[in-house]
C-alpha cells in the first residue's frame, strides 16, 4: 500500500461544531445554510445536517494552525450571526436529543447507519482530529503505538462531554463511550509493524467489515492518502484555547516519539488491557484520572503527568513553533477542564446556563 510523502511533523486540524439556535442553543438543522454563508472550502458539512466542520491547511508550526483555525472560528461566528445561528464545540451536545436530529446526505453516513443502526444515529458527538506529517511509513505504526500510551493524556486534557440528552452521565467524556460502539470505533488492533497493517487491513476489506479505509473510526489511525498518523481521540473543543493546548501536546507528543526512534531507542509499549483501561479512566475522570503508566500497575495523576509532560516537551514546542499553544496546556489544567467547567455551570443555573456558556466561550 502506498504512503503519501508527507513533510515530517507538519501538522493539519480538523475541529467539528454543532450549530445552534441562539435562544434555545439547541441544534438546528442549518449546516447547509450556514456552509453557504461563509462560502469558504475550508468549511465542510459533516455527520448531522446540524454540524459543520472547519479543516486547515498544512501547517509547519502549531501556532500557524491555531491562528489559522482562529480566523476560520471568527469567519463562522459571523456568518452565523448573519443568518441567526450560533456554534458550540463541545464533546457532545448536552441536551439535543439523538432522535430529532438527521443524517447528512452522504453515502458514508448511510453506511454508518446500515452497519451500526442506533448505535450510529445516537452519534451527537464532535471531536478534533489533528493529522500529523510521517517522512517513512515505518514508522507510522511504532508512532501510533506510542501515542497510544499517552492516550489519556490527551483525552483527560480535551473531556467535555459530561451531559448527554439533558443528564449527568458520570463521564468526563461520554463522547468517548459513544463512539466506541461503532463496529470499526474505538482503540485499533495493537499492531507491531506496517506489515501486519497491511495484512488487517487487507482482511477486512475481505471480510466486508469495512468497504473502505475512511470507515476506520480508530481513536488513532494511519491515513495512507495524506502520509499522516491522524488522532482522533480528543473531545470537541469548546475555545481556542482548549483547541490550541490539545493539539500542541498531540503535536509535540508525535514528533517527541519519533526522534526516539531515530535515536534507536527501545521502545517498550503498554500491553492492550493496559490502555483500555487507562482509556476508561481518562474518559470517566478526566484531568481528575490516575492513569496506569507501566505494566508493573505504577499509578501517576494524570495532572501530575501533563505537568510533566508540558516541561519536558517544551525544547520540542519551540522546534515545532508550538510555545505559546503549549502553555495553554497550563491553563486548562489549572482551570480544570471542560467538564468541570460545565458541571459548575450546570450547579450555578442548570443546563441553560451550562449551554449560554458553551456558546460564550466559542465565541471567546
Amino acid at each position: 500500500m502506498q504512503f503519501a510523502r508527507s513533510a515530517r511533523s507538519t501538522l493539519g486540524i480538523e475541529w467539528e461544531l454543532a450549530v445552534v439556535d441562539p435562544g434555545t442553543c439547541e441544534m438546528v438543522p442549518r449546516a447547509q445554510e450556514l456552509l453557504d454563508a461563509i462560502d469558504d472550502r475550508r468549511f465542510d458539512h459533516e455527520f448531522l445536517t446540524s454540524m459543520i466542520e472547519l479543516i486547515t491547511g498544512v501547517h509547519e508550526t502549531t501556532d500557524g494552525a491555531v491562528d489559522e483555525l482562529r480566523r476560520m472560528r471568527d469567519k463562522a461566528v459571523e456568518a452565523a450571526d448573519r443568518i441567526g445561528v450560533a456554534l458550540v464545540g463541545t464533546g457532545t451536545h448536552p441536551t439535543s436529543l439523538w432522535r430529532d436530529q438527521a443524517q447528512a446526505d452522504d453515502p458514508r453516513y448511510a453506511r454508518v447507519i446500515e452497519k451500526a443502526g442506533d448505535w450510529g444515529r445516537r452519534l451527537i458527538i464532535f471531536g478534533v482530529h489533528n493529522h500529523v506529517g510521517i517522512e517513512d511509513r515505518a514508522k507510522v505504526v511504532p508512532l501510533l503505538r506510542s501515542v497510544l500510551d499517552r492516550l489519556p493524556l490527551i483525552l483527560a486534557l480535551s473531556a467535555s462531554s459530561p451531559f448527554w440528552q439533558g443528564r449527568d452521565t458520570g463521564y468526563a467524556s461520554h463522547r468517548t463511550m459513544l463512539f466506541q460502539q461503532l463496529p470499526t470505533g474505538g482503540l485499533p488492533p495493537m499492531l507491531e509493524d506496517w506489515a501486519e497493517y497491511e495484512r488487517t487491513l487487507a482482511d477486512m476489506l475481505r471480510a466486508g467489515v469495512i468497504d473502505d479505509l475512511a470507515e476506520l473510526r480508530w481513536d488513532v489511525r494511519p491515513s495512507p492518502l495524506l502520509g499522516t498518523l491522524e488522532v482522533r481521540i480528543a473531545d470537541g473543543a469548546p475555545s481556542i484555547d482548549d483547541l490550541a493546548a490539545v493539539t500542541a501536546l498531540i503535536h509535540c507528543l508525535v514528533e517527541e516519539a519519533s526522534r526516539a526512534l531515530d535515536a534507536g531507542e527501545e521502545a517498550h509499549h503498554l500491553p492492550s488491557w493496559l490502555v483500555r483501561e487507562n482509556k476508561l479512566r481518562a474518559a470517566r475522570d478526566g484531568l481528575d484520572a490516575t492513569a496506569i503508566v507501566d505494566d508493573e500497575g505504577r499509578l501517576q495523576p494524570v495532572r501530575d503527568a501533563l505537568g510533566e509532560a508540558v516541561e519536558r516537551l517544551a525544547p520540542i514546542a519551540a522546534d515545532l513553533g508550538a510555545s505559546s499553544s503549549l502553555a495553554a496546556v497550563t491553563r486548562v489544567v489549572e482551570r480544570g477542564g471542560s467538564a468541570a467547567l460545565q458541571r459548575a455551570a450546570f450547579a450555578r443555573g442548570g443546563q441553560e446556563s451550562v449551554l449560554r456558556e458553551l456558546v460564550e466561550q466559542l465565541r471567546a
